[in-house]
């Protein structure tokens, strides 16, 4: 998911797909219900942004020439606020296993 932050276009693939793996995962790891509503929402979100990223591309994006306002861009935001929900997520799984490592040390 960082990787593709790089190149949020063409990264949108590569985030859409580590997102539904990290969705995946959690499934078969039989994790609580709540963190799988999570990130199933979250890769909703990524989804949603992404197709219609991809929509206002097919059809000469926004503002400047083509005729349409910016903001159409809105339609633009569930995509980064799915991949902020799931690096925020990432993070906390992150802080708390050092957390959980540093103290049984």
């Amino acid at each position: 998911m960082l990787l593709g932050a790089i190149d949020p276009l063409e990264g949108s693939v590569v985030i859409l797909a580590g997102s539904a793996l990290v969705l995946l995962g959690m499934f078969l790891s039989k994790e609580p219900r709540g963190a799988l509503l999570y990130w199933a929402a979250a890769v909703f979100l990524i989804a949603l942004g992404v197709a219609a990223m991809f929509a206002l591309s097919s059809v000469g994006g926004i503002g400047g020439e083509s005729g349409r306002s910016m903001w159409w861009g809105v339609l633009i935001l569930p995509y980064p606020v799915g991949w902020v929900m799931g690096m925020a997520s990432l993070l906390v799984r992150l802080v708390r296993a050092i957390r959980h490592r540093h103290l049984a040390a």
